[in-house]
C-alpha cells in the first residue's frame, strides 16, 4: 500500500498514483507499455523510443499496515498522495 510515481527520464514528465497495492500497480504499468496500451501518451511514447531505459519506476512511500480493522486506508492514501503532488508541483 503506497504512492508510487512513473517518470519519463527524458522530459520528467511524472505519472503519480497511490495503490492498495503499489507493486501490482507498478507491474500492471509495465505490461501496459510493453503491450503498447498505456492510458498515458507520453509515457507510452517514451517507452516506445528508449523501452524501460527511458521510464523509472519508483515507491515514493509505504502506508503501515495497522492493527484497527477499521482504520482509512483510502483516506490516508488520498492525503498522501496530495502530499506527494504538492511536493512535485503537481495539479490536485
Amino acid at each position: 500500500m503506497g504512492i508510487y510515481a512513473i517518470r519519463d527520464r527524458t522530459s520528467g514528465h511524472l505519472l503519480l498514483g497511490a495503490s492498495r497495492n503499489v507493486h501490482a500497480a507498478l507491474n500492471r504499468a509495465r505490461f501496459e507499455l510493453r503491450m503498447g496500451k498505456h492510458a498515458d501518451p507520453v509515457l507510452q511514447a517514451e517507452w516506445n523510443r528508449s523501452g524501460v531505459d527511458g521510464i523509472a519506476f519508483e515507491v515514493l512511500e509505504l502506508v503501515k499496515e495497522r492493527e484497527n480493522a477499521e482504520y482509512d486506508y483510502a483516506g490516508e492514501l488520498k492525503a498522501l498522495e496530495q502530499i506527494h503532488r504538492e511536493l512535485q508541483g503537481l495539479a490536485p
